[in-house]
């Protein structure tokens, strides 16, 4: 729970610095500079001792989806939402975690998903009390596959750290940003963008590689392995007012307070109901 609460924190401040300084460049290009400081930062840590090599393609493949398509879709909606809009529709993850996990258990636990539905609405309010939302179909469309890629990804690494319990998380990360950096590369060769960064983008893309991709996921990760699956997808929420706030107070953005207020409450709600799960 502590690092799901610090990544948050964290992640509040990347939709404002992706849209004030990074929506110019190539979507696959950003996609790459961050998963590929990621790896960098966590393959001295690789340990392959208890690691076979279909553990090891499978947490490839969980990389691949929750880092690669999701930040190949998620960089790309940015180029047809605001920032706002984008922090607004990504709280449809929490109901793409509650629904995968149940899919994964063949059940349907009603007071998780109560506590995602509760957590949207939470999510909803800081926004739509504030102005009306129109964003465009293929925006809306990218940001949903985002966020259904980064949920399917999250509830597979959990099942997965249930299932192997040895396992150190830290021995490992680097194989999921293997897998994640491989899609975003090939989307990158395939588009071949040009490439050139000033110093705010350099800077931008080194502290969104290294500090909010390479150490939140992993404190992501880490923190969804101990909670419940109503709990996680609550968790996927609480950016949303965060980030609203961090836009009012250093990105010269505006917010209704009375709706922050009114969304934090049914966010602690939401995270009562889930956490009696």
């Amino acid at each position: 729970m502590p690092q799901l609460i610090v990544v948050s924190l964290l992640w509040a401040f990347s939709f404002g610095l992706v849209k004030r300084y990074l929506v110019g460049l190539d979507s696959a290009l950003v996609a790459t500079a961050r998963l590929g400081l990621a790896l960098v930062l966590f393959l001295p840590l690789l340990r392959l001792r208890g690691v076979t090599p279909q553990l090891a393609a499978r947490l490839a493949i969980i990389g691949a989806v929750q880092f690669g398509v999701m930040y190949f879709a998620y960089n790309l909606s940015f180029q047809h939402l605001q920032a706002h809009e984008v922090a607004l529709f990504t709280l449809t993850t929490p109901v793409f975690v509650t629904l995968f996990a149940d899919a994964y258990d063949r059940t349907l636990r009603l007071r998780s998903l109560g506590a995602a539905v509760l957590a949207v609405v939470g999510a909803a309010v800081v926004v739509f009390g504030a102005r009306e939302i129109e964003p465009t179909l293929i925006g809306l469309l990218l940001l949903q596959g985002s966020n259904a890629a980064f949920a399917l990804g999250q509830v597979m690494y959990r099942r997965l750290r249930h299932t192997r319990p040895d396992l150190r998380d830290r021995d490992i990360f680097a194989l999921p940003y293997a897998g994640g950096f491989i899609v975003v590369l090939a989307a990158l060769v395939i588009r071949q963008p040009a490439v050139g960064l000033t110093g705010s983008q350099a800077l931008t893309l080194l502290y969104l590689g290294g500090v909010a991709s390479g150490l939140g996921f992993f404190l992501w990760n880490q923190g969804a392995a101990r909670v419940n699956a109503g709990m996680l997808a609550v968790m996927n929420n609480a950016k949303v007012p965060l980030g609203i706030a961090v836009s009012l107070l250093f990105f010269g953005e505006h917010a209704y307070p009375p709706a922050v207020i009114a969304s934090l409450a049914l966010l602690v709600a939401a995270a009562v109901l889930a956490h009696r799960d």
